[in-house]
């Protein structure tokens, strides 16, 4: 099976700080410590650097640890689909889906 590459989150977001936002760092840091960053975490970082008015719901993208831990937080906090799709801003059917295939 051949590999997915993905880009070098923690590179991107660190010369986007250095560059445009180096008031920023200081927040940010805790997130990139992490080895490998997750899908959860790159949007973490975006709307810490960028606040909601960058997110575009169309392009965003999770892999299995992150939907895993999505479902996982719906568990524990006994959220509905519709309150987790309001948290997480995506649609209830993309949960409803992640569910058929996960749980």
């Amino acid at each position: 099976m051949k590999e997915v590459r993905r880009p070098n989150y923690k590179k991107l977001y660190t010369d986007i700080l250095d560059w445009k936002y180096p008031e920023k760092k200081e927040i940010c840091a805790e997130v990139l410590k992490k080895r490998k960053l997750e899908a959860l975490d790159v949007i973490t970082l975006n709307e810490m650097i960028f606040g909601d008015s960058k997110s575009n719901q169309r392009h965003k993208s999770y892999d299995k640890n992150s939907i895993l831990e999505i479902l996982d937080y719906q568990k524990k906090n006994s959220c509905s689909n519709t309150e987790l799709s309001l948290l997480f801003k995506m649609s209830r059917n993309t949960i409803t889906k992640w569910k058929r295939m996960y749980v």
